[in-house]
């Protein structure tokens, strides 16, 4: 037997090893397509990464199914949902926040309905108590001193005439531009865009140096359990009513993947549930998200049940 030949048979030997390897892989192992892994959106919103790193443990850990997590824009995932570029996305705020987007992509989509509610988004500020003295008695309040949209305009100075907001194409900036509009604030404010994680470090800064802030912010969010904060009132309406963050799948995902279709159709948690999630990822600077989503789905056995129907 030549060298030649022999390397030719062990080359075709180990395929045919390799093949029967996987033909007999059991029951709740890697189940996904074979040329990709399911693949859901997420933006770099502190709900969103606890959503989706829980979905990809649960899809991973208990189902035997790869998922790749893919971070975009809040308007690059509706559009990637309805094209096919991903499977799906577990971060749309409805029916409010996300309203331009769903009359875009939404005939395309497939919606699933609420993974969390009480949802909500507007400007707002910390509620920080501090001790003062009145009248020769102590008493505690707000270094702070408005409830409403409507009196920022009197406090432009304190405010150093600035909104803190997030990422331009999120839709609370959208409804912030609204709200400055409609309350007459933009002559002497500024929105003012960027990350997340900035706006978050201008609030605590803030509220470090008791100073005046307002911001765009929602809840669920982990900041709501770390500082005392309070939305402003919106006699206006422009931030709409408490909504829901809903789950969107790609057209056809049902037929193709069903169980993780399953899953995603199934999924629901409390606020406290992402709350808890959001709060171990912040306490580790934002690190490790993964490992976070892990330690909730061992200790909530009964609820990942719920959603993967096992």
């Amino acid at each position: 037997m030549t060298k030649n030949f022999r390397f030719i048979y062990k080359t075709y030997a180990l395929a045919v090893c390799l093949l029967m390897l996987f033909a007999a892989v059991p029951p709740g192992t890697l189940r996904a397509e074979p040329d990709r892994p399911v693949r859901i959106a997420y933006t770099d919103w502190a709900d969103s990464v606890a959503n989706a790193n829980i979905v990809r443990a649960v899809l991973q850990e208990k189902m035997g199914i790869r998922c790749n997590l893919v971070m975009m824009g809040p308007d690059e995932m509706w559009e990637a949902v309805a094209t096919g570029e991903v499977d799906a996305m577990v971060s749309a705020w409805l029916p409010d926040t996300h309203a331009h987007y769903k009359e875009a992509f939404g005939d395309r989509v497939v919606d699933l309905g609420p993974n969390v509610t009480g949802a909500r988004t507007g400007l707002v500020v910390p509620d920080v108590r501090l001790s003062r003295l009145a009248a020769g008695a102590g008493i505690r309040q707000s270094y702070i001193t408005i409830d409403s949209i409507v009196e920022i305009k009197d406090h432009a100075d304190k405010f150093n005439r600035r909104i803190i907001g997030i990422e331009p194409e999120a839709g609370i900036m959208r409804q912030a531009s609204e709200a400055m509009a409609i309350y007459e604030l933009e002559e002497d404010f500024e929105l003012v865009q960027g990350r997340e994680s900035e706006m978050i470090d201008s609030l605590a800064m803030a509220i470090r140096h008791q100073r005046w802030v307002v911001v765009t912010g929602w809840v669920p969010h982990w900041s709501f359990a770390k500082w005392n904060l309070k939305f402003l009132e919106d006699p206006e309406n422009v931030f709409g009513e408490p909504g829901y963050i809903h789950t969107l799948a790609r057209e056809g995902l049902k037929e193709k993947h069903p169980d993780v279709y399953r899953v995603l159709d199934n999924f629901y948690w409390e606020p406290e549930d992402i709350g808890q999630v959001m709060l171990w990822i912040e306490e580790d600077r934002g690190r490790f998200p993964y490992d976070k989503a892990l330690r909730w789905i061992r200790a909530n056995p009964e609820t990942v049940r719920s959603w993967t129907g096992q």
